[in-house]
Formats: C-alpha cells, sequence, structure tokens
C-alpha cells in the first residue's frame, strides 16, 4: 500500500512539472544563469575555472533544490491539495518518499545539464572513474531532494517561514554538499584516494534524511 501511494505522489508531481516546465523555464536558467556569473567573475585562468567547478555545480544543485522543492509545494498550496493530502488515510511517511522521488528524478536532469555546462564553460574533466562520479551525482542530489522535500513544506504552511527555506536547508545539507565536493573534485582530477569515506559519509546522511523525513513529515503536514 505504501509503495502505491509513493508511486502515485511521484507519477502526479511528474506530470504536474511536464505541464507546468517550471524545472525547464525556472530553475534551469537560473542555475545557468550562477554557472556564467561565476564563470565571468572568475576570469579566464582556465586552472582557476577548473578547480573552482566542482564546488559550483553543487552550489548550482543546491540551489535549483531550493527552489524546485519550494515550488513542487507551492503548486499544491495553491490548489488546496495539501489539505486533501492531511485528511486522506494514506501512509504519510510515504508520500514524502514520494515527493522526494519526484524531486530526485528532476534534480538528476538538472544535474546533468548544469554539469554539461561546467565541462564547457569550466574545462572540467571528467576523470578517469565516470562511473564513481555519477554515483557521487545519485548520492549528492539524493541527500539534496530529500532535505528539499522536507523542508519546502515549512515554505508553503506559513508565510513568515518561506524567506526562512534556504537558512534551514543550508546548514542541514553542508555534509553533502561537502561531501559531494570533495569526491568530485578528487575524481576529476584523477585521484581516488579517500573518495570511499566521502562516499560513505553521504550514504549515512542520505539514509539519516529519509528515516528522519519518513517519521516528522506527518507532523510537518499538520502544522
Amino acid at each position: 500500500m505504501s509503495m502505491r501511494v509513493a508511486q502515485a505522489i511521484v507519477a502526479k508531481d511528474l506530470r504536474m512539472e511536464m505541464r507546468s516546465r517550471s524545472a525547464v523555464s525556472t530553475v534551469l536558467p537560473f542555475a545557468a544563469t550562477m554557472l556564467l556569473a561565476f564563470g565571468f567573475a572568475l576570469g579566464p585562468d582556465r586552472l582557476l575555472l577548473a578547480e573552482t567547478a566542482p564546488a559550483l555545480l553543487w552550489l548550482a544543485a543546491l540551489f535549483a533544490s531550493v527552489e524546485l522543492c519550494h515550488r513542487s509545494y507551492q503548486h499544491e498550496a495553491a490548489n488546496d491539495a495539501l489539505e486533501g493530502l492531511l485528511l486522506s488515510p494514506v501512509d504519510k511517511g510515504a508520500v514524502f518518499l514520494g515527493k522526494a522521488a519526484a524531486a530526485f528524478v528532476q534534480l538528476i536532469v538538472l544535474l546533468a545539464v548544469t554539469t554539461g555546462i561546467v565541462i564547457v564553460l569550466f574545462g572540467l574533466p571528467v576523470g578517469p572513474a565516470p562511473v564513481l562520479l555519477l554515483v557521487t551525482a545519485v548520492l549528492g542530489i539524493a541527500g539534496l531532494s530529500t532535505v528539499g522535500s522536507l523542508l519546502g513544506l515549512l515554505a508553503v504552511r506559513s508565510r513568515t517561514r518561506q524567506a526562512a527555506l534556504p537558512v534551514l536547508v543550508l546548514p542541514l545539507v553542508s555534509p553533502v554538499i561537502i561531501a559531494a565536493t570533495k569526491a568530485t573534485a578528487g575524481l576529476t582530477h584523477g585521484s581516488t584516494a579517500g573518495i570511499g569515506g566521502w562516499l560513505g559519509l553521504l550514504v549515512a546522511f542520505d539514509a539519516a534524511y529519509l528515516a528522519v523525513g519518513y517519521v516528522v513529515f506527518g507532523h510537518l503536514l499538520e502544522d
């Protein structure tokens, strides 16, 4: 039953995105503009651009996740869908998993596009271990989508909390951003030393975020 609920939420959110295309029309241009601004600010030094590229890539992913998750809940609040979820007898934890999975799919696509921009603009090398880079991307985006899907709900339950959403998200996802950036920087520069530790840290925080989100999502929905 819970799995069917989560699948239904994923399908609904992705259909909503296909209709509105908010990620394509708003979030992606925002991320691309930010990367271009940093590129021009850093100047033509290719070595400096390549060194800063991993951090800028994950910074763009962070802000994209905040905007994407906020827009997802904003649409549901405008259509009174949150009240329907609250009154529905379904497992609220399954609803959270579905929201997080839908955000994960959208953020993976956005990360793929922004990675292409970073490769072209900053000269970021893929490195000798593309599979590990893919694992890093999956684990990093999983953490961002999980936290964003949990705290994005706070942004629409009260207007006073909307401006505080980035303030709430940033401290919680800092370990994910740091670990993902360190792993990406090492892999793109051809080094796999210490990568296992960073990936292990990502797995641990992803699991913790999922567990906490599953438990507290229903309580946040009721507030």
